[in-house]
């Protein structure tokens, strides 16, 4: 799951695909349409999906959306956006039991539902492409650790 070309336009519905970027803006593409448009950054706020965190109650404060996301792709069909504001703090309590109850308001919510729901409708979430992308990390690690007990090694040896 990778976030980082995915925007979120002020004033616009659903999620874009950032294509370029300009000095007065982003030239972005529509999922559905696979037009591509320019947005003025003097009109319109911009905010990557990768930049975005929740407040929690434990550990450092914030968990990242893509965190979220897994949480609700493990959960399965989330919560109507407009049911009722006790059910909705109930599902997002459940995909993550730490978030702060006074700071993240029901809008929050139901936005990180629609956006939930508008990646799922065109496949782009999947949890087996971030194992793949643990296991990378991890097979990573390993090779770094081998490099590094290599290079002790030789340097005992002079």
């Amino acid at each position: 799951m990778n976030l980082d070309k995915l925007v979120a336009i002020s004033g616009r519905p659903g999620i874009y695909k950032m294509a370029a970027n300009r000095k007065n803006g982003l030239i972005v593409e529509d999922f559905d349409t696979k037009k591509r448009f320019f947005v003025s950054g003097r009109i319109h706020q911009f905010t990557p999906l990768e930049s975005i965190s929740i407040y929690t109650t434990d550990g450092d404060g914030t968990v990242e959306l893509k965190t979220v996301f897994m949480g609700m792709l493990k959960h399965g069909e989330p919560v109507k956006t407009n049911a009722s504001s006790g059910e909705i703090r109930e599902y997002f309590g459940e995909i993550l039991p730490t978030f702060d109850r006074h700071k993240v308001l029901i809008s929050d919510i139901k936005k990180l539902i629609k956006w939930y729901n508008f990646l799922i409708q065109r496949d782009l979430l999947d949890l087996e492409e971030e194992v793949v992308e643990i296991e990378e990390t991890e097979d990573d690690k390993a090779a770094a650790g081998e490099m590094v007990e290599a290079t002790t090694e030789e340097n005992q040896d002079a």
